[in-house]
């Protein structure tokens, strides 16, 4: 298994990051070559489902999830309790499960945690590159979401 967890601080508030984290299409903006879209189904909440675009030509695949934990933050104050997103991947290439934790933080700022424990198909890939996939999923998505942190606090500011 490949497992790694990225932490960002954000300067806005916990529910303005977590409302920009579960508009699933938006995580396009931030992933380099990555197109997200939602399937049939509730937008959010728990059974919410869509799938990840990731790649260029034949060598994208998709990576389809379907939350199964969601608890949104129950407010922007230091001490309120902190909000929870856990997904399940259930595609070809990638399966595993996901989480995001957004927690408030005094002056209206907030602490995104992300955590993935994924494997690779072929399985065998996951086994003898485990290591290098999980640095390249931790560079990857402390990218993704020190670029989140910039989009979300010019508009939240």
């Amino acid at each position: 298994m490949a497992q790694f967890t990225v932490v960002q601080e954000v300067q806005a508030p916990a529910g303005a990051v977590w409302a920009t984290l579960v508009d699933w299409p938006r995580h396009g903006d931030w992933a380099p070559l990555t197109v997200v879209r939602t399937v049939p189904g509730p937008a959010e909440g728990l059974g919410a489902g869509f799938v990840a675009r990731t790649g260029v030509g034949p060598l994208a695949f998709d990576d389809p999830m379907t939350v199964v934990a969601w608890q949104p933050p129950a407010g922007d104050e230091a001490g309120d309790r902190p909000g929870r997103c856990e997904v399940a991947k259930s595609g070809r290439v990638v399966h595993g499960r996901a989480w995001f934790a957004v927690t408030p933080l005094p002056g209206g700022r907030c602490r995104v945690v992300w955590f993935e424990d994924v494997t690779v198909s072929p399985r065998a890939l996951t086994r003898w590159a485990g290591p290098v996939l999980s640095l390249a999923g931790r560079l990857g998505f402390a990218a993704t979401l020190r670029a989140l942190a910039r989009d979300v606090e010019r508009t939240a500011g």
